[in-house]
């Protein structure tokens, strides 16, 4: 749990500190006053600050955001004392409307270049390793959802769309069907190609909160033991399990793969400790062996917001093999020249994701109360692990998520500053300090309000 809140609380200051320090540096570019810089909110004290020339720098005690206070703008602070008086030649009132503009995107333009320059770093030192389509020899293996689409078992994913598909994943079709409304997939089945129409319907099912789980396809791999857990219920001599044993069945219900597995062991109630019988192949014999999966029954709260209780509420005792064993993946290198050119497709392909999406939630697809999700339902995308690879992917993903959400028109938000600046720089005619408080005010506490509904939607997933 320390790790997921400590991974995520550094991710967050790294954006906060470069976001601000945007406002910061364009401010005093354009010689305006900037009265405190803050990471983290300090409402009636700071943990840390000190004063260095004009600016006072400090540490606030609420991670939910920081800012900057320039002189003379109406902001989040509301010390509308300051307006009382003459402008004076270093307030943001005082400058032309182009530079306050340039003040106003300074922080969402560090925030993608910052994308940019984070996923061009990711594939500079590790690559891309993905798993090439026409390694996918005897097709998919298909779920009870993807077979209500149209799937079938064996079917080879051509195409999504006009998209042909190079690389496959098996989420692959639940982003194509949520974020970009795919209507039509291809597919190769007993030596044929097939169309399959997806119902509009599927959009709106595999955003649902609770359906985030949900896999259309799934990759063809046997529930194989790997390794045996020491001191498990798996070991020998507790449920005499053994590595190469494939797991078939579950307490009599049969599994052909992985998922169905796991599927099976997750459905388990959670109140007790049952005997699960599972049926093994070992070698030519079949046989059947008790086992006992682990519970942990006192789960704080904490640790099921953070997902404790979704990925890791039963030790199984044993590992099956991953992807890896039964697929060969392709790693592509990158050197810098073109580390830098996939950083760009990487944030601009992301940032194109995160648009679709906010336009499927205005048209209704995807519902708020499905999709919202507070500082917890980003946190745990961390992991319990300290993981560089993840931890600078979701920073950058993070990074141009928090540009885009920024520059959305909403005042109190630096896209609604551009708005009005907007308006001032077509018609001439600059809104007033009175309109700027109160439009300032009401987005603020909108937010807030999203905030909170936001927050109160993950504790419930979690009761």
């Amino acid at each position: 749990m320390w790790i997921t809140i400590a991974q995520f609380i550094l991710s967050l200051s790294i954006l906060i500190v470069l976001h601000e320090l945007g406002h910061f540096t364009a401010a005093k570019w354009f010689k305006t006053r900037v009265e405190k810089f803050y990471l983290f909110f300090n409402p009636y004290f700071s943990l840390f600050k000190v004063q260095y020339g004009e600016t006072e720098y400090g540490l606030g005690w609420l991670p939910l955001g920081g800012y900057v206070k320039i002189s003379g703008m109406i902001d989040e602070s509301f010390d509308t004392d300051q307006m009382s008086g003459p402008p004076q030649p270093y307030e943001f009132r005082s400058k032309p409307a182009w530079q306050r503009l340039i003040i106003m995107v300074g922080g969402v333009t560090v925030n993608f270049i910052l994308g940019i320059v984070l996923f061009a770093i990711i594939a500079f030192t590790w690559g891309e390793s993905y798993l090439p389509n026409d390694q996918m020899k005897e097709g998919i293996a298909v779920t009870e959802q993807g077979y209500e689409l149209g799937l079938r078992e064996g079917d080879k994913l051509l195409m999504i769309g006009q998209d042909t598909v190079k690389k496959f994943s098996t989420g692959l079709l639940n982003k194509n069907i949520i974020v970009n409304s795919a209507s039509e997939l291809t597919v190769l089945r007993n030596g044929r190609r097939e169309v399959i129409k997806i119902d509009p319907k599927w959009t709106t099912f595999l955003s649902k909160y609770e359906n985030r789980d949900v896999r259309l396809a799934q990759l063809k791999m046997p529930g194989e033991v790997a390794e045996i857990v020491d001191n498990s219920p798996a070991e020998p001599g507790a449920a005499g399990l053994r590595a190469k044993d494939i797991i078939i069945a579950v307490n009599g219900d049969k599994v052909n793969y992985q998922y169905e597995f796991v599927n099976r062991i997750m459905a388990l109630p959670t109140d007790s400790l049952p005997i699960t019988d599972l049926t093994v192949k070992r070698g030519i014999n079949t046989l059947t062996v008790s086992y006992n999966t682990l519970f942990d029954k006192k789960k704080s709260l904490a640790q099921k917001l953070l997902g404790k209780d979704a990925d890791k509420r039963r030790r199984l005792g044993f590992d099956m093999y991953g992807p890896d064993h039964y697929y060969e993946f392709a790693t592509e290198k990158y050197a810098l020249g073109p580390a830098i050119g996939k950083g760009w497709n990487d944030a601009w392909g992301f940032l194109v994701d995160q648009v679709n999406a906010f336009g499927q939630m205005l048209t209704g697809k995807i519902k708020a109360k499905d999709s919202l999700g507070s500082f917890i339902t980003i946190g745990k995308l961390f992991g319990s692990d300290w993981d560089w690879h993840r931890f600078w992917n979701m920073t950058a993903s993070l990074s141009i998520l928090l540009g885009f959400f920024n520059l959305l028109p909403i005042p109190a938000l630096d896209g609604g500053y551009v708005m009005f600046l907007l308006y001032e720089t077509i018609t001439g005619r600059k809104v007033s300090d009175s309109v700027m408080e109160k439009s300032t005010m009401i987005g603020f506490f909108v937010l807030i309000g999203f905030m909170i509904y936001a927050l109160f939607l993950d504790i419930m997933r979690q009761l």
